[in-house]
């Protein structure tokens, strides 16, 4: 049985919670939960992708697969900030893992038996893509009721998020070889495994909004506290124009210059090496503490376009890699130190809300960049675009430092109640 989740209209979120300041009880289910689904959510693009055109289905329905899969959580990820404060984060990710769950398993038939009817590939993607919409806002919130020390715990879920990106596309692709289903099978045990260790969790208070609230009035509430920071709302703001300027256009431009000169293999161990540069800088991050943490996460930043400058120069593929190394690492560190900002600087009872508007304007452009990249690569050349890819990281690296209120912003050293389940 676990503790009784209780929702009070406002609860601190600093404290001086007795036992360990990150491995307790609480921080190891709930680091359990976000590995497993993490693992199934990095699995599934790469497996649907395998089935359909292993399957004979045209380039275009993966296309079109994908669009219901990402649709749903762009447009619902607000509602789900709402829906986590008023119902609680936990209930509602529960939720999600329980949908996923189904979502997988009906897959897992529908590739076993073979799919004659896209309608229904497309509607279960909807619904997982509905789900992540739902679980998303609770993921941020949750942190800081688990460990004390939220730095170190964002530090190590962002190295486990890193771990499961590498190793799930491959295993999925190796799965997949075989049959799809099975992937689905895998993926909705790990939903399972997810779902019981967030019903474990021994959670303490936990803020909502005044009961009686419509939706709506909720949803207007996150907004204003949302732009009453203007730190917050001034960094979405420049991260908007990175992702549509240089971070979305991005794989698809290196894709283009390294599949044709150095096959599709070279292409995955690059990836593999950025994606290892971003375990290296969420270790980083468990360690390093700095008393201003976006002005120190804008100055990792500068490692970012390190990439995007040694593709422009051609260099060898060795090098790349390298390069590639170092710019993982400076995206991940500037990662925790701004999922810790926003943990620690915001009040509990609005803090789905505020990570819900927080998610959809840094992902909204990701697609947006992804798709001008492929005419503005026949329009400039790949190396061109990367330069000035490179540029306006450079550039979002100075405007975060020049502005007070980012550049300003003090750490706050918590600590989370972690006194249940330790």
């Amino acid at each position: 049985m676990t503790a009784p989740e209780l929702k009070t209209a406002s609860t601190p979120r600093v404290g001086t919670g007795a036992g360990p300041a990150i491995w307790s009880g609480n921080f190891r289910l709930y680091f359990t939960a976000r590995s497993a689904g993490l693992l199934s959510d990095a699995m599934l693009p790469v497996a649907v992708t395998t089935g359909l055109l292993t399957s004979h289905h045209a380039g275009s329905t993966v296309g079109y697969a994908m669009a219901f899969l990402l649709a749903p959580f762009a447009g619902l990820v607000l509602v789900g900030g709402v829906l986590a404060d008023r119902f609680t984060a936990r209930r509602l990710m529960i939720f999600a893992d329980l949908l996923n769950l189904v979502t997988r398993v009906l897959l897992a038939v529908l590739f076993f038996r073979g799919i004659d009817q896209l309608w229904q590939l497309y509607l279960l993607l909807a619904l997982a893509g509905t789900a992540a919409a739902m679980f998303q806002p609770g993921a941020a919130s949750t942190v800081p009721l688990v460990a004390r020390d939220v730095q170190g715990a964002n530090g190590i879920l962002r190295t486990s998020e890193a771990l499961t990106t590498l190793a799930g596309p491959p295993l999925a692709g190796l799965l997949a070889a075989a049959s799809t289903g099975w992937v689905m099978v895998i993926a909705g045990a790990m939903y399972a495994i997810s779902a019981s260790c967030l019903l474990t969790l021994r959670l303490g208070p936990v803020p909502a909004p005044p009961p009686g609230d419509s939706l709506w009035r909720n949803l207007v509430e996150g907004w204003h506290e949302f732009w009453s920071r203007s730190w917050m709302w001034g960094v979405i703001l420049i991260w908007m124009v990175f992702t549509v300027l240089s971070w979305g256009p991005l794989n698809p431009l290196i894709g283009n210059l390294v599949v044709p000169k150095f096959g599709g293999s070279v292409y995955g161990v690059l990836n593999g090496m950025f994606g290892a540069g971003t375990v290296i800088g969420g270790l980083a991050a468990i360690r390093l503490k700095p008393a201003r943490p976006l002005t120190a996460g804008a100055l990792a930043l500068l490692a970012f376009p390190v990439q995007q400058f040694a593709f422009v120069f051609d260099l060898p593929w060795p090098v790349l890699g390298a390069a590639q190394l170092v710019s993982g690492i400076g995206i991940s560190f500037w990662g925790v130190m701004w999922a810790t900002s926003v943990q620690t600087q915001v009040p509990g009872e609005v803090l789905n809300r505020i990570h819900a508007y927080e998610v959809a304007g840094s992902v909204c452009m990701f697609p947006i960049g992804a798709a001008l990249s492929g005419p503005a690569k026949e329009a400039f050349g790949a190396q061109a675009m990367l330069l000035v890819g490179g540029t306006v990281t450079l550039l979002t690296v100075a405007v975060l430092l020049l502005s007070p209120p980012i550049r300003n912003l003090r750490r706050v050293d918590t600590a989370g109640p972690v006194a249940a389940g330790h």
